[in-house]
Parts: structure tokens; sequence; C-alpha cells
């Protein structure tokens, strides 16, 4: 069953490749049906200049808003992370982190 996470934000694939560390696992991407000499069948769908991916609040990237499926990137570091906040500008929002803490058992501020 897919996992709705707490929050996530879409950005066009090109901005993600600017992080020098990036390496997409493109088998990975969402399935898409496709007629190959007739007869359809699924493929990973190809990632273009224009495709959107998300950012997830555990700072993976995936092909989809839902965490751990279509995982394209989970190069974690905390190069990534500065990457993320400082040129994407990402920032799970204070109700999302709240209520993540609560979720977990912890008390929100």
């Amino acid at each position: 069953m897919e996992k709705m996470g707490r929050y996530c934000k879409a950005y066009p694939i090109q901005r993600l490749r600017e992080f020098s560390g990036w390496n997409e696992n493109v088998l990975n991407a969402r399935k898409e049906v496709r007629q190959i000499d007739g007869v359809e069948t699924e493929a990973p769908r190809e990632l273009g200049d224009d495709s959107f991916l998300y950012l997830q609040e555990d700072f993976t990237v995936t092909d989809g808003i839902f965490l751990e499926k279509n995982v394209i990137f989970d190069g974690v570091t905390p190069e990534w992370k500065e990457f993320c906040s400082s040129t994407l500008k990402f920032e799970v929002p204070a109700f999302a982190a709240a209520s993540s803490e609560q979720a977990a058992g912890g008390t929100a501020a």
C-alpha cells in the first residue's frame, strides 16, 4: 500500500539536476503503458527536461506523491539537505512538522 507523507513539493527535474551529487534511478520512474509492435507493455516513463519530481519531507525524491514509491534519488547527505534548503528553498511547513512530531509521540511546540 502506498504511504503518504506529511509534505512534499514538486520541482522541475532541471532544478534537481543542478545538484553536483545528483544521480537518478530512472528504472524507478512511474510505469507507462506503451504499444510496442502492437503489444501493450509497461515501461518506466522517460524523465525529460519537462518532467516534475517530488522532494519528500525525508529529502528523498520520488516520481509521484507517495513516500518510498518510485524513488528516483535517495542520496540524502548533509550537502543534499543544504542544496534543498539554500538553492531550492525547500522547507517543511510548521503544520506538517508538528503533525510529524505528534505522530511520532513527541510534542509540538
